[in-house]
């Protein structure tokens, strides 16, 4: 099928997408594959949140900090570090790994897969239309014939408190643009993107205050919280939780900021950071047009299809669906909506049950997640709490990484902790969570062995290679094994 245009200006598709961010490129491309005609429309930078904002530009700059920690743990090499941090080379790190806010390359990228690229503001115009505004007011209809896809993100949630408009607070795109170190920074909200801007604003150089009204990474087993606070303190940050700011107020625009907490105490600061959340991008792309509201998280099946919409043609994907707040699953999301789209197109049969081509069971079941802090957390699936409260019958297995020789040879005195989440009744893993230096490349076995629902019987013949920190894959097994032997004694 191809792109049609009528003699009123508008043109017809396929597949509409609004958002060209990585989850709007994965269903574009999924639809392409399928051979369907695909528009993408863009308000910004092609490439979205995530490649100039988020994901991208923190962990390029976060890795010289957490490098440079790694190096202080091996004797024989911390004699070498002679120095702080380059910042102007770290922040010209940023820049090249954001190609300077420059999106050309990702729009050469959409037009490569053969779909169009129209830029402006999105808006639904009723059921499977779409109004295009320009950057100089003209208009452009589009209109799909199978589906439109909302992939546009989500932007940060500023609590409403006293002074915080006087105060102009960062974000986190101020976080991640950012070209200056300033001596003072507070940060207000102790999730992901928190403790990450924590770590990274330590280690290039400014004393931070990190305040939480909860225990840090809240979503993560405790334990993760409590190693991250530690070695934000140990790095020099000041970590405050339980404490909540209630006013904040910068009387000169170019002077410091103070904040009033809820212990009647105050904090100066050179700048202040809040990262308490996110809302969706979705308050300006025609919502009422088709009956839903302004501004609201998109309730969506296991196709990713609206629900409360009259046809099967009208898609929520990523963040503006409130599945998975994480750029992966949106990405997953994007993929199999794609597919989705492509079969019920073709009038084909949909696998929409669980873990079906058509599924995005993984978002209830089998959800990824790192912090780039130091050191590292990394989780998939359930906690041991959340297991509990959905009624499983469930075992955990908790270890320090001293326990594997290759955790101690990677770094001198490596501090870190394992757990998994085990479900007594199959003896498949539930959860599992790790939390130490260079952690993250373990969560794809964790992955594969949560979302696979591998046998522990079977998992104790993957093998770990011997000496790396993957071993602690053998003592969480043997653990639970001699537990499992030991309730068993008579």
């Amino acid at each position: 099928m191809s792109e049609t245009r009528d003699n009123q200006g508008s043109a017809t598709y396929d597949v509409i997408v609004l958002g060209a961010g990585p989850v709007g490129q994965n269903v574009a491309e999924r639809a392409r594959a399928a051979g369907l005609a695909v528009a993408v429309v863009e308000r910004e930078l092609v490439g979205g949140e995530c490649s100039y904002w988020a994901c991208v530009p923190s962990k390029a700059l976060l890795r010289p900090v957490i490098a440079l920690a790694d190096v202080r743990r091996v004797d024989g090499a911390r004699q070498a570090v002679t120095g702080r941090l380059d910042t102007d080379r770290v922040f010209a790190r940023r820049d090249h790994y954001v190609t300077e806010w420059d999106d050309s390359g990702q729009a050469e990228w959409v037009k490569s897969i053969g779909a169009d690229l129209f830029r402006g503001h999105g808006r639904l115009d009723g059921p499977r239309r779409v109004s295009v505004t320009r950057e100089d007011g003209a208009r452009q209809t589009l209109i799909a014939r199978h589906a439109v896809a909302i992939a546009t993100g989500s932007r940060p949630a500023l609590p409403d408190i006293p002074g915080i408009e006087e105060a102009r607070p960062w974000t986190n795109r101020h976080g991640t643009d950012a070209t200056t170190v300033p001596a003072r920074l507070a940060i207000v909200g102790g999730g992901g993107v928190g403790v990450e801007m924590a770590t990274l604003w330590q280690g290039l150089g400014s004393r931070v205050t990190l305040i939480a009204r909860r225990r840090l990474v809240p979503r993560m087993e405790p334990f993760a919280g409590e190693l991250i606070e530690r070695g934000l303190t140990e790095a020099g940050a000041d970590v405050r939780t339980g404490v909540q700011v209630t006013a904040v107020r910068r009387p000169d625009p170019s002077g410091p900021v103070t904040l009033t907490l809820d212990d009647g105490s105050e904090l100066e600061t050179d700048e202040v950071m809040f990262a308490t959340g996110r809302t969706p991008s979705t308050d300006d792309i025609g919502l009422d047009t088709v009956g839903l509201t302004p501004g609201s998280w998109l309730d969506v099946d296991t196709t990713c299809l609206v629900r409360g919409i009259d046809g099967s043609w009208l898609y929520a994907l990523g963040d503006v669906n409130h599945r998975a707040l994480l750029t992966h699953q949106g990405k997953y999301q994007g993929r199999t909506a794609g597919d989705a789209i492509a079969a019920r197109a073709a009038g084909r049969r949909l696998d929409d049950a669980d873990w079906g081509d058509h599924a995005t069971t993984a978002d209830q079941h089998a959800v990824p997640q790192v912090f780039f802090t130091d050191p590292e957390a990394a989780a998939v699936g359930l906690s041991a709490e959340e297991a509990a409260a959905a009624g499983h019958r469930v075992k955990t297995i908790d270890l320090d990484f001293n326990a594997a020789q290759g955790a101690n040879l990677y770094a001198d005195g490596y501090q870190g902790h394992a757990r998994m989440v085990v479900d007594l009744d199959r003896e498949v893993l539930l959860g599992v969570t790790f939390v130490g230096s260079a952690v993250s490349e373990l969560l794809h076995s964790a992955t594969v062995a949560v979302a696979g629902e591998v046998p522990l019987k079977r998992l104790r013949h993957a093998v770990s290679c011997f000496p790396t920190v993957s071993e602690i894959w053998l003592f969480l097994l043997a653990a639970y094994q001699r537990e499992k032997e030991t309730s068993q004694t008579p």
